[in-house]
């Protein structure tokens, strides 16, 4: 357990922070599943506004640190090629 007074206040930001970062991640995970529901049923317009919805999501958790600059490009290309797939 923590001592001191800037430990104490340390572990308090820690605690913030990571119900923050739950959050987004909560955020991004919704708006990511949003599209594979639409992706599964097959409609492409659904699919489409979900998708365009995600992806400023997917990188503003990037931005944030909540996940890595790379993640959040894997998973909107993955995403955008199932798209393109639909609608081919």
């Amino acid at each position: 357990m923590a001592n001191t007074s800037s430990a104490k206040k340390a572990t308090r930001k820690i605690a913030r922070r990571a119900a923050v970062n739950k959050n987004r991640r909560s955020r991004v995970r919704t708006y990511v599943r949003q599209v594979e529901e639409a992706l599964a049923s097959g409609d492409k317009a659904k699919a489409e506004a979900a998708f365009n919805a995600a992806q400023p999501e997917l990188m503003r958790a990037a931005t944030k640190g909540v996940l890595h600059k790379n993640t959040a490009s894997r998973k909107v290309s993955r995403l955008a090629q199932r798209l393109k797939a639909l609608s081919a």
